[in-house]
């Protein structure tokens, strides 16, 4: 194909992503209410231990309430979307892989979103938790009044940064498998790995909330050890794939 036509394919793909967006986001609007009602779990539960003045939601300008759908319905879309737009991409990307590329790839795609979605839902039960830690340190006579945007920020970007921390081990795999680092390099770095995994833990969580920082550590600690004992499994293979290839040819 020339590049005229590749980027007449490109327009094709992208048109046909961005309507399935648009329709998961029409669709996801007119379920904003159960999510709305699970976004503000936390803060009833403040509201009832300590009184119903003391924390509620706030949408402090006139269109606030319904920016706050919209925003919530474009982020379900992009999740319902998702099969429609990664197929978009990867068809339009696979004709230039090789066959192995493409296994790689596959691969790839298939550990990384399960990953993604499972660091997603380490949020979702981190998070009631780090609210209640949070307004905890409330002095008494003051009150918590939450924006809606900032609130649904602080949510969002929580379930997003632990998303894709949990994705970055299979990076190293993949690195192991296009020969750039080996297990046994990557296994070697434990120490580093567990200290960025301790800071990213204690940034990601707040200061007091001491159980949820070690709960995300030690789940991101398995995950980089997992990672290095695939990549040593991978190397004894392509070991004995180049022995054995060694001795054909003698």
């Amino acid at each position: 194909m020339s590049l005229g036509q590749h980027l007449i394919e490109l327009r094709r793909r992208l048109m046909i992503a961005a309507i399935a967006l648009v329709a998961a986001m029409i669709v996801a609007f007119f379920v904003t209410d159960p999510i709305l009602d699970w976004l503000t779990g936390p803060i009833r539960i403040v509201a009832e231990q300590r009184g119903d003045n003391f924390a509620a939601l706030n949408f402090p300008t006139v269109t606030s309430a319904f920016e706050m759908r919209m925003r919530i319905a474009v982020t379900i879309g992009i999740f319902l979307s998702a099969p429609v737009w990664l197929w978009q991409i990867w068809a339009f990307v696979m004709p230039g892989l090789t066959r192995k590329e493409i296994r790689y790839t596959i691969g790839f795609i298939a550990a990384a979103i399960p990953l993604f979605f499972a660091g997603c839902y380490v949020a979702v039960l981190v998070m009631p938790h780090v609210i209640e830690v949070m307004w905890s340190f409330t002095p008494e006579g003051a009150v918590n009044f939450y924006s809606a945007s900032e609130y649904y920020d602080f949510i969002f970007k929580l379930m997003i940064v632990i998303g894709i921390s949990f994705v970055l081990p299979v990076f190293l795999v993949a690195l192991n498998l296009a020969g750039i680092m080996s297990g046994m390099a990557i296994l070697k770095g434990w120490r580093v790995a567990v200290l960025l995994a301790t800071v990213f833990a204690a940034v990601a969580t707040p200061a007091a909330d001491v159980v949820s920082m070690l709960l995300l550590g030690a789940i991101l600690i398995v995950l980089f050890f997992a990672a290095a004992g695939l990549s040593m499994i991978f190397d004894r293979r392509r070991r004995k794939r180049e022995a054995a290839l060694l001795d054909t040819t003698l």
